[in-house]
């Protein structure tokens, strides 16, 4: 391990690595609130907004005499939740391999920080993308995909940057 990485780890610990900690586990304080924050926001989603859009959904349906079909209905409400959804977690795997490699081998500072912008861009996504989903939604959710992938890369090559630079 660098030993800039094993400095900055003593430096963002509450004592030295023996007062009760594990050291591998000094300064990983950051990385582990973005991973538990990201994993609230995909919660979130997937058991308030797509759930509660689906029981308001069959509530509306059933209250007009109709049957609402979950899968192949096609409801312009639903496709939107479960866009929210499953765009966060086709994410989750990149953003938090990149994310935990980075603290690992770069910074757990600057995982941190790239961390949190990141679930506040995924956070903005279902607000960009809207109740429902129609021919404008590409582009409004642009400004937090576009971003969010830049975040992903920064710190996949970063960790590579880091891997392959001498001595590291």
């Amino acid at each position: 391990m660098p030993r800039h990485v094993r400095d900055e780890r003593r430096s963002h610990g509450r004592g030295p690595p023996d007062a009760g900690r594990e050291p591998c586990l000094i300064g990983a304080l950051g990385p582990i609130l973005v991973s538990a924050a990201y994993f609230c926001l995909w919660y979130a989603l997937l058991l308030g907004y797509q759930r509660g859009t689906k029981y308001a959904l069959i509530r509306e349906y059933a209250a007009r005499g109709e049957a609402f079909d979950r899968y192949f209905g096609q409801d312009r409400r639903m496709l939107a939740a479960d866009r929210a959804v499953a765009n966060t977690q086709e994410q989750m795997v990149p953003f938090l391999a990149t994310l935990w490699l980075h603290a690992a081998f770069v910074s757990p500072t600057s995982a941190t920080v790239l961390g949190t912008v990141y679930v506040v861009l995924r956070a903005l996504y279902p607000v960009l993308l809207g109740r429902t989903v129609g021919p404008t939604q590409t582009m409004r959710v642009a400004f937090a995909t576009v971003p969010a992938y830049g975040v992903i890369l920064a710190l996949g090559i970063s960790t590579v940057w880091a891997a392959l630079a001498p001595g590291g």
